[in-house]
């Protein structure tokens, strides 16, 4: 689909404003000794910086940095359209002048990076819509809680009988000679604990000898 390119007085008043002050600065730039490729680049660099300053003061609410940028690449599009309006003498261009063109891109770079990268401001919160006030509780219905009839106390279990210990007949008959000899050596019946440490047996088993010797 073809669309109708329609003329404006402010759009062609731009061209014409935008060109004019992309010459004067060219020119300033070559004056002040910046020949070639380099003349070209400074009217770009202010331009570049109108642009990035404009679109800050129209994106954001606090745009006093955005302002500030935007005069000061204002100033130099300014300043190089009276310079070169027959007020300076190109061929012999003063050593301040020569000193603020060959600063202006480390200027611009700055301008340009603090634009791009300031911070965005918080979007202030909605106030908090007022708490409702809370309507009046009803009565709350009588609830019977049936109590469940109580447990009989549990009795403790009752005792484990122990197993008796088997004890092998031979190792009997050795307990016997062992309590034998330990009752003509001491004159006293041998104990459940001499007996255990005389066979190397478990407690155990040595109540079960003690038992069967007695």
């Amino acid at each position: 689909m073809s669309r109708t390119i329609r003329l404006d007085a402010v759009l062609i008043q731009a061209v014409i404003a935008g060109a004019l002050s992309f010459s004067h600065l060219h020119d300033l730039a070559e004056a002040a000794g910046q020949d070639g490729w380099k003349a070209w680049a400074y009217p770009i660099s202010v331009d570049l910086l109108l642009v990035a300053a404009w679109r800050r003061m129209r994106t954001h609410a606090d745009n006093r940095a955005a302002w500030s940028w935007f005069v000061i690449a204002l100033a130099a599009s300014l300043g190089a359209n009276i310079a070169t309006a027959g007020l300076l003498d190109l061929g012999h261009v003063p050593a301040w002048l020569r000193i603020l063109v060959a600063g202006w891109p480390a200027l611009a770079f700055l301008g340009g990076t603090l634009l791009a990268h300031a911070p965005t401001p918080l979007a202030t919160p909605e106030p908090a819509p007022a708490p409702i006030p809370p309507a009046d509780p009803e009565p709350a219905a009588e609830v019977t809680v049936e109590r469940a009839p109580e447990a009989a106390p549990e009795l403790p279990p009752a005792p484990i009988p122990a197993t008796p210990v088997a004890v092998p007949p031979a190792l009997l008959d050795h307990a016997r000679k062992v309590a034998d000899t330990h009752h003509a050596t001491t004159g006293s019946r041998i104990d459940p604990d001499t007996l255990r440490a005389r066979l190397g047996v478990p407690s155990s088993l040595a109540d079960a000898i003690a038992a069967q010797l007695n």
